[in-house]
């Protein structure tokens, strides 16, 4: 999601489309936020 997001940011400064400029920082911020917040927890439990 980070690299179609960095992709899409590239492709709307290039061709001077605003919507591929802010779909691309969206999927970015999204994809940075789903790396470092982990889903379900991070506490592992062994029993």
């Amino acid at each position: 999601m980070i690299v179609l997001g960095l992709i899409l940011l590239i492709l709307g400064l290039v061709l001077a489309e605003s919507i591929l400029t802010t779909i691309g920082i969206i999927l970015l911020v999204v994809g940075l936020v789903l790396n470092f917040v982990p889903i379900g927890g991070s506490a592992r439990r062994v029993w």
